[in-house]
């Protein structure tokens, strides 16, 4: 499984679409644990491009400080589960916390 998470200076980005990069996190489920992480630049940000672009990456979620609905929707159609509410950490931080169960997104950040 893969994970995408927008980051800004290594941490989260609150908004995905105004992110440096994306660490894509690769996990084995099976076993709970990180596998790898590529840090990858976006194209640049146009309406509904990324939610393809990070499907074509090969992500399966995506765990973000806040996106707008409907960029949510884009993401869903693209076959990416979305959680929304992340407010801070590193990407290894925030991947260990959500296969550990303990990050299941809270308020969007977003205000859009």
């Amino acid at each position: 499984m893969k994970i995408a998470i927008p980051t800004a200076n290594g941490q989260v980005a609150m908004h995905f679409g105004h992110c440096e990069q994306f660490a894509i996190v690769e996990v084995d489920e099976l076993e709970g644990k990180v596998t790898g992480t590529e840090m990858l630049t976006p194209p640049p940000h146009e309406p509904g491009l990324l939610p393809r672009w990070l499907h074509e990456q090969g992500a399966h979620v995506i765990l973000a400080g806040g996106m707008g609905q409907r960029a949510q929707s884009l993401f869903v159609q693209n076959e990416i589960k979305v959680v929304v509410g992340v407010s801070d950490g590193t990407p290894e931080q925030i991947v260990a916390d959500y296969l550990a169960g303990n990050l299941t997104g809270g308020d969007n950040l977003c205000s859009h």
